[in-house]
C-alpha cells in the first residue's frame, strides 16, 4: 500500500505541475495578408519608377511571400529576404538599426549576425504592440526610398492587422 500512496503522490504533483504550464498564443501573418503586402509593395515602388523585390516573412523571419518587378536587379532578391529577417527578428525597421550601428560603435557587430542586412527597407508589420511578420524591400535607388514604400502599403492595410 504505501508504493500505490507513493505512486499516487507523485502523479498528483507531476500533473499538477503539467496543469499550471502556460501555453502560449502567438499572433502571426496569414499567406494571404502576406502575398496582398508583396504584391502591393511591388506596385506602389513601381508607381515611384522603382523596380524592386519584396519579400515578407511571418513573426519567425520565414518567407510568406515574395514578389519582383520585371526589371529587378538579381542581388534584389536575396536582399529584400534579408532586409524583411532582420526587421522581423529585431523587431526594428532596418534603416534604424542601420543607423544605430554606425552612430553606435557597440552596435557595429550586428553585421556578424547570420542573416542581418543593416540597410534601409526592412519594415516590421504589427498587430497592435505585436511584430506579427515583416516586409523587406530592394531595388529602389536608396534603402529609405525602399522604406517608404513598405511604410505606404502598411500605412494602406492597417485594417489587416487591427
Amino acid at each position: 500500500m504505501p508504493r500505490f500512496s507513493l505512486a499516487a503522490l507523485f502523479c498528483a504533483l507531476t500533473c499538477a505541475g503539467a496543469a499550471n504550464a502556460a501555453v502560449l498564443q502567438e499572433r502571426n501573418l496569414s499567406s494571404a495578408d502576406a502575398q496582398q503586402l508583396a504584391a502591393a509593395t511591388v506596385a506602389a515602388c513601381q508607381a515611384k519608377g522603382y523596380n524592386v523585390s519584396a519579400a515578407v516573412v511571418d513573426r519567425a523571419g520565414l518567407l510568406k511571400a515574395f514578389a519582383r518587378a520585371d526589371n529587378a536587379g538579381p542581388h534584389t532578391i536575396e536582399a529584400s529576404r534579408a532586409k524583411a529577417f532582420t526587421a522581423a527578428s529585431a523587431k526594428t525597421p532596418t534603416l534604424a538599426i542601420m543607423e544605430n550601428a554606425q552612430k553606435n560603435p557597440g552596435a557595429a557587430n550586428l553585421t556578424d549576425i547570420p542573416g542581418f542586412l543593416l540597410l534601409g527597407g526592412g519594415v516590421p508589420v504589427k498587430a497592435g504592440d505585436n511584430v506579427i511578420g515583416a516586409i523587406g524591400v530592394a531595388g529602389a535607388p536608396g534603402g529609405h526610398l525602399d522604406a517608404q514604400c513598405a511604410d505606404e502599403v502598411l500605412a494602406a492595410n492597417a485594417a489587416l492587422f487591427q
